[in-house]
């Protein structure tokens, strides 16, 4: 999935499906379509230093913000 920046609006809405997702017992499409929503780059750095970058990279987040604020290949840094 393509990683992107996204307007409040998109933001939320993403978050309202998979609010219904969750509320369908569809537990794991739920969790995977909030991390499509741009992690905030002081979260993804706080992530980055205390779990590791991996963490990052095998959870699936959009890092999309961590990149615009970082620059590219902030995680390898």
């Amino acid at each position: 999935m393509e990683h992107r920046l996204m307007t409040e609006r998109e933001k939320a809405d993403i978050f309202m499906k998979s609010y219904e997702l969750k509320q369908a017992g569809k537990e794991a499409e739920a969790i995977a379509m909030k991390r499509t929503i741009p992690l905030p780059a002081y979260l993804a750095k706080f992530v980055k230093e205390n779990l590791g970058a991996d963490h990052l990279i095998q959870g699936g987040w959009n890092l999309a913000e961590a990149e615009a604020q970082f620059g590219s290949g902030w995680l390898n840094k």
